[in-house]
């Protein structure tokens, strides 16, 4: 039964500032450097950031991934232009793709009092829920199941709309959330979403929401996380600002 959405204060020190940052398409590995740049600055002393982006056609393999999940060879798939890629962030195997809103969260856990990397997920999961609602999707989370799921209906099988894979290195995340906006979901069938055959896999769009959801997606995610994390809404700052 679908847990009710946790409203808990989140894990964050209203002192601590959240800068974010719209990335655009990014490349997934250039993607990874981002990120690791950002540690840098952070783990010195930077404002913790979210970056925001978007991937060109990647699968991605957590470090929990059962390569069965993996259901098309390798081979044709980067034939149809989708790259494969290993990477050290936890959780089973996920796409990403346009269409897909990424947001890539590096904070300083250890400045917000807050070492509990279990917490921390489920923080995530909170912001993800209000910011769909802020879209007019209504969402919940799943008991024994990491990420954001589209609120039960009898009849329907669970659907995933936001996974959630992160890591933490010397108490600093990184990876983040995948929020479905208008994604082509056919980029999921070469895969079992996150290990999970049970689940099919769906957006903002296929649910109803409307309006130009790109730049709603952004918008909402960046305020809803400002206040999550900062406690201040936070603009989105436009890539080469």
């Amino acid at each position: 039964m679908p847990a009710e959405p946790r409203t808990k204060e989140p894990s964050s020190n209203p002192g601590q500032p959240l800068r974010v940052d719209w990335l655009g398409s990014v490349p997934y590995r250039d993607g990874l450097e981002l990120q690791e740049a950002a540690m840098a600055d952070v783990r010195v002393g930077g404002a913790d950031r979210l970056l925001l982006l978007e991937h060109p056609p990647v699968i991605t393999l957590g470090r929990s991934t059962d390569r069965a999940h993996l259901l098309e060879d390798e081979v044709a798939l980067a034939a149809r232009g989708v790259a494969v890629e290993e990477v050290r962030r936890g959780g089973d195997v996920t796409y990403h793709g346009p269409g897909q809103l990424v947001g890539y969260l590096i904070l300083n856990l250890r400045l917000r009092g807050a070492v509990d990397v279990h917490r921390f997920v489920r923080d995530l999961e909170a912001a993800l829920i209000t910011a769909t609602a802020a879209l007019g999707v209504k969402t919940t989370t799943v008991p024994g199941r990491t990420g954001v799921f589209v609120a039960p209906e009898i009849g329907r099988p669970t659907q995933k709309i936001a996974s959630i894979g992160v890591g933490v290195r010397h108490w600093i995340t990184y990876h983040g959330f995948a929020l479905n906006v208008d994604v082509d979901l056919s980029g999921f069938d070469a895969i079992v979403p996150c290990g999970l055959a049970d689940v099919t896999m769906t957006s903002l769009a296929e649910q109803g929401a409307d309006g130009p959801l790109a730049s709603r997606a952004r918008e909402a995610v960046a305020s809803t996380f400002g206040r999550a994390f900062s406690n201040a809404d936070t603009a989105v700052i436009a890539p080469g600002s």
